[in-house]
């Protein structure tokens, strides 16, 4: 299997607010950068999104090493989901769970490849987590540009 080293981040002004998110896809010595964008959203949905379109971008199952700064996605792929599947989508107070859609979609992608999820801090220097947000604010502005024009 392909290794391929991620990284992902989200960015939002306002939350919600206009949002963007970006994706680092580094395997052998080649790099791939994804950018996007989205007018009304959270910041949670941004994180959720550029993990999915990282993983939607490998055309082959991989070995896969994805780098996030937030604790809500790696808490949620690996500590909640299978939780909440069990209780139906259901959080343990029984309420339904947040940004359902983006966490059933992450989990099927995820199924396809050999996924090791791992948290680094953000804006702390870390060269993959800094292009990450770099390609998410940048993601962001190209959305907002291409609203006003």
């Amino acid at each position: 299997m392909t290794r391929v080293v991620i990284y992902t981040d989200g960015a939002c002004r306002g939350n919600p607010g206009p949002g963007g998110w970006g994706a680092l896809l580094q395997y052998g010595d080649k790099r791939r950068e994804l950018c996007g964008g989205e007018a009304e959203t959270t910041n949670n949905r941004m994180e959720l999104i550029a993990a999915i379109r990282a993983l939607e971008a490998l055309n082959r199952p991989c070995d896969v090493v994805l780098y996030t700064d937030s604790k809500y996605v790696r808490h949620g792929i690996e500590d909640w989901l299978p939780q909440w599947k069990r209780r139906g989508w259901r959080t343990a107070a029984r309420k339904p769970v947040k940004n359902v859609d983006l966490w059933q979609a992450l989990d099927e992608l995820a199924q396809h490849h050999r996924v090791e999820w791992r948290w680094v801090r953000g804006h702390m220097g870390d060269e993959g987590n800094e292009r990450a947000d770099q390609l998410a604010n940048r993601g962001l502005d190209e959305m907002l540009d291409d609203t006003k024009g």
